[in-house]
């Protein structure tokens, strides 16, 4: 079974209140059980008593999404970093992202400027010469 399917079978729990109300999501974070202990509901201020409930069912679904969150750097993490490994995603090197290569900069992994392309800023197609500038 790989860890994508692993992720879809298990459920997480989350809860709020001390118990009150509890969630579970799946691996992928969805929602697939939402549970409402009667001793929330409150006689007198239905307003108030309807508040604290979302309150804690939004507080429940919140703890319940961060330990399938967990769950997912638990199963995923290793193949995420093999991908980074690589330069691939979840490395943070993309273009403009800290850490990655910048065109011309000097050091290890820099990328050589490329004589021709970029030197001549006010050119329409980034920089070669055309026509009369030749």
């Amino acid at each position: 079974m790989n860890a994508q399917q692993e992720l879809a079978d298990a459920v997480v729990e989350g809860s709020a209140g001390g118990g009150l109300v509890k969630a579970k999501v799946n691996g992928q974070g969805d929602l697939v059980d939402l549970t409402i202990s009667p001793a929330v509901i409150e006689d007198g201020d239905a307003e108030d008593t309807a508040q604290t409930i979302a309150d804690l069912v939004l507080a429940a679904v919140r703890d319940a999404n961060q330990a399938a969150a967990d769950l997912q750097a638990e199963k995923m993490g290793p193949l995420a970093s093999g991908i980074g490994a690589l330069g691939g995603p979840g490395t943070g090197a993309g273009p403009g992202a800290p850490g990655a290569p910048t065109p011309g900069a000097p050091g290890p992994g820099s990328i050589p400027p490329i004589p021709g392309v970029g030197d001549f800023p006010s050119q329409p197609h980034g920089g070669e010469p055309r026509g009369d500038d030749l």
